[in-house]
């Protein structure tokens, strides 16, 4: 049977990047600071999707 993963990214949820950063930051600290191929697959997944909750930074005028 033959996988193919989408590379496109779309969002889990509607969580909020702060929501989102306490997951990074719990998942880290569950790794112990060192992240196994799976963990690495997941911590890669809660970056992309706090990049989309982020707020866009303001511009200067």
């Amino acid at each position: 049977m033959l996988h193919i993963m989408s590379t496109t990214v779309e969002p889990v949820s509607e969580r909020s990047a702060a929501e989102v950063n306490e997951e990074i930051r719990a998942l880290w600290l569950r790794s112990g600071g060192t992240l196994s191929g799976e963990q690495r697959e997941e911590y890669q997944r809660l970056v992309l999707e706090w990049a989309a909750a982020a707020p866009e930074p303001a511009r200067a005028a």
